[in-house]
């Protein structure tokens, strides 16, 4: 599906529908899209966790399971999600129709999407694991059989490429189209509802086949709307108080 097409790439919206919707607004600015590819933790956190799903599948899309949506159906067991996540989990499990838990409960750990694999985490641990170091890298190139694999979980973005066997972090720029070559690569595009490299934004990237690119994109929401529908939800400050400071 991702072949053919302009398609907008998405990880950890989180439940923030002021997020998603001023990244709707600005990827249309910046030449639309066609279809979503979402790599997981559409809920979680955040105050809309119904509104995000039934936004996401207005569209043609392609979408995996993160370890909150997994949590919030029970596929999971969330023993390890510290008290802050917990809490906003049990909540989110409230609001969710059997519509909206049959959705997530379909989502697949693993999608393939030539030229791309999606996944939450790594390919080595789909959910939990974060994608950040060598080891974990390689991990995931030794089980990769597309040419390229897009991650999100740490909700910090990158370009990770394999040089002679060995993986080389480097900085997803903004607003730079990012050829994508012979290279096998490692995508991470940031995250929409709860960016953690202290830039409050919300970060997504648009791949476009036609020129075979993919390019990062940062936008400002209504953060103060975000919070103050999780206050009314009583949802924890931490999580509320963190959206100002991209943490």
């Amino acid at each position: 599906m991702l072949t053919i097409m302009r398609a907008l790439i998405l990880s950890d919206i989180h439940a923030n529908l002021e997020a998603l919707e001023a990244v709707f607004t600005d990827a249309q600015f910046w030449g639309g899209f066609d279809a979503i590819g979402c790599l997981g933790d559409t809920v979680g956190y955040g105050p809309d966790p119904a509104a995000c799903i039934e936004r996401l599948r207005e569209f043609e899309l392609v979408a995996v399971a993160g370890n909150h949506d997994a949590a919030a159906v029970g596929s999971i067991d969330a023993s390890d999600f510290n008290d802050y996540a917990k809490a906003a989990m049990h909540w989110t499990a409230g609001q969710l129709d059997d519509g909206h838990r049959d959705f997530l409960s379909s989502l697949p750990m693993v999608s393939v999407q030539e030229p791309f694999t999606l996944v939450h985490g790594s390919l080595r641990d789909p959910i939990v694991e974060y994608l950040l170091d060598r080891d974990s890298a390689m991990g995931t190139l030794a089980l990769l059989e597309t040419k390229y694999c897009l991650v999100g979980h740490s909700h910090i973005s990158f370009v990770c490429n394999e040089i002679q066997g060995e993986p080389g972090f480097n900085e997803f720029p903004e607003i730079e189209p990012f050829l994508l070559g012979d290279d096998r690569l490692i995508i991470n595009p940031g995250s929409v509802g709860q960016p953690r490299d202290r830039d409050p934004r919300s970060s997504y990237a648009i791949y476009d086949s036609s020129v075979s690119t993919i390019e990062r994109y940062r936008v400002a929401y209504d953060i103060a709307k975000t919070q103050q529908k999780m206050k009314t939800e009583g949802l924890p400050l931490h999580l509320i108080d963190r959206l100002n400071h991209g943490l």
